[in-house]
C-alpha cells in the first residue's frame, strides 16, 4: 500500500507540472500573437502615412484652454458660464484615436453646442482672401465680428489637430490636407463652424473680398462661396454689404461690376437678399494706408492750382 500511494503522488505531481507547463506555453503564445497583431495594426494605421499638412499643434490642450479662458474672462466676461474644460474634452473626443480621413459632423456636434453663443445683429463680417486685413479691421473696430472673433473661431485659429487610431491617439507629425481627404478634422470643423456662424447672422451683414486676386474676388469653392452664403437666412438678414478691397498699389483685378462679383450678386438676389457693393470701403482703406501712408492711393485730397 505505501508503494502504491507513493506512485499515485508521483503521477499527480507529474500531471500538475505538465499542466503548469502547458498553461505557461499558452500564455507565451498569447503574448506573441497579441504583439504580432498589434504590430500589424500599427503598420497598417494612418500613422504610417506621411500627410502633406503640418501635424497637431504642440501643447494643444494648453493652447485651447488658455484661449478659451482668455476669451470668456478678459474679452467677453458675459460668457463666463462657459465650461472650458468640457469644451476642450469635446474637441479632443471629436478626433483622438480616430482615422483623420473619417471625421463626421456628428463628431463635432457636442463641441458646437457647448461653445456657441449669440451673435448681435448687424455685426457679422464674412471674408474670403482678405484674412490679415479683415482681422486687423475687427481688432480696431469692435462693431464687427468675423468667425475668428467668436469663441469657436478664436480657439481654433491658426492651429492644427488630427488623430491616429494607434497610441497616443494624436498625430503630431502630419495631418491630411483637404485635397488628400475632405473629411479631415480641420475641414469638417471649419465647415460646421462657418455654417453655424452664417445661420446666426441677422440684420445687415458684411463680406470683405479681395479685388486684387487675378482669378476673381468671389470663388464658389471657398468657404464663403460654398457654405456661408447658402446658410444666410433671408428672413433674418435684411441686407448684404460687399466691401471689395484692392491692395494698395496692387493690381485692380476686379471691381463691383466685375464678372465674379456679378455672379455673387446673382446668387444673393436669387435668395431674395438686398445687396450693396462698394469698391474700396473707405474705413478699411484707411487702415490699409496706415502701412502705406505716402502711396498715391492713400491721398485724402490733392492740392488744386
Amino acid at each position: 500500500m505505501p508503494l502504491q500511494q507513493g506512485s499515485a503522488r508521483v503521477r499527480q505531481r507529474t500531471v500538475l507540472l505538465l499542466g503548469i507547463v502547458v498553461l505557461l506555453a499558452a500564455l507565451v503564445l498569447a503574448v506573441v500573437l497579441a504583439s504580432l497583431l498589434t504590430h500589424g495594426r500599427h503598420e497598417d494605421g494612418p500613422k504610417m502615412l506621411k500627410w502633406k499638412d503640418r501635424g497637431t499643434t504642440k501643447n494643444l490642450q494648453e493652447v485651447v484652454l488658455g484661449r478659451c479662458y482668455n476669451y470668456i474672462t478678459a474679452q467677453h466676461p458675459e460668457l463666463g458660464d462657459k465650461d472650458c474644460l468640457k469644451i476642450w474634452e469635446s474637441l479632443k473626443d471629436a478626433f483622438i484615436y480616430k482615422n483623420p480621413c473619417n471625421i463626421t459632423p456628428e463628431d463635432y456636434q457636442p463641441l458646437m453646442e457647448l461653445a456657441s453663443h449669440p451673435i448681435p445683429c448687424n455685426k457679422s463680417l464674412f471674408w474670403s482672401k482678405t484674412g490679415d486685413l479683415v482681422h486687423r479691421y475687427t481688432k480696431s473696430n469692435q462693431n464687427f465680428l468675423t468667425l475668428e472673433d467668436t469663441l469657436l473661431g478664436y480657439m481654433a485659429d491658426r492651429i492644427s489637430w488630427c488623430g491616429d487610431p494607434s497610441a497616443p491617439g494624436i498625430n503630431y507629425e502630419s495631418c491630411p490636407k483637404r485635397n488628400e481627404c475632405e473629411s479631415n478634422p480641420s475641414s469638417v470643423f471649419w465647415k460646421m463652424a462657418s455654417k453655424m456662424f452664417a445661420e446666426a447672422a441677422c440684420g445687415v451683414v458684411q463680406v470683405m473680398l479681395n479685388g486684387s486676386v487675378e482669378a476673381g474676388a468671389f470663388r464658389s469653392s471657398s468657404i464663403f462661396g460654398s457654405v456661408e452664403i447658402f446658410n444666410l437666412n433671408p428672413d433674418k438678414v435684411s441686407e448684404v454689404h460687399i466691401w471689395l478691397m484692392q491692395d494698395i498699389g496692387g493690381p485692380q483685378s476686379e471691381s463691383c461690376s466685375g464678372h465674379s462679383i456679378q455672379r455673387l450678386i446673382s446668387i444673393l438676389e436669387e435668395r431674395n437678399f438686398k445687396i450693396i457693393c462698394e469698391d474700396n470701403y473707405r474705413p478699411v482703406q484707411l487702415l490699409q494706408c496706415v502701412h502705406n501712408p505716402d502711396h498715391t492711393d492713400c491721398r485724402l485730397c490733392t492740392n488744386s492750382t
